[in-house]
């Protein structure tokens, strides 16, 4: 948040891991990667397996340890999900919309919420085509959404 008074910026925010690795960290490249596949298997997203690496085995950063991302392990190992993981949790949030206007049917803001989901959803599967993670035809169909979430 900016300076009520000035135009400079506040001083507040997050700090990023440090780049080099500890000399007390627990573990290795190799056991890192086993965790983070055995996690996926497991069936956590990759935002998750972060988590749990950071919260309970004292790993800071992947990226730091293993010179890779968490994504880029999950491709280099063949486990990667079919749908990346913002545009799932974003049909998650819009099958709930859906299923509260079914119950609501004149709530107008919980349909806004709803065009504002779709197109954000659109906007990302226009990126991930262009990036080549997600084939050119593909096309979210309303009426299957809780079939992309299983």
């Amino acid at each position: 948040m900016a300076r009520m008074y000035s135009k400079a910026k506040g001083k507040s925010g997050s700090k990023k891991p440090i780049k080099k690795i500890p000399s007390w960290a627990p573990y290795k490249e190799t056991e890192v990667e086993k965790l983070v596949i055995k996690f996926s298997k497991a069936g956590k997203t990759a935002s998750e397996t972060g988590l749990i690496l950071r919260d309970s085995y004292g790993i800071n950063s992947i990226k730091a340890l293993t010179g890779k991302t968490v994504n880029s392990i999950l491709d280099e190992n063949k486990v990667v999900r079919k749908l990346p993981e913002d545009i799932l949790a974003l049909i998650k949030r819009l099958v709930s919309i859906k299923q509260h206007l079914e119950k609501n049917n004149k709530d107008q803001t919980a349909r806004r919420g709803f065009q504002l989901t779709s197109s954000k959803i659109r906007r990302l599967v226009n990126y991930y085509q262009g990036s080549g993670r997600l084939p050119k035809g593909w096309k979210l169909e309303m009426d299957r959404l809780k079939m992309y979430l299983e």
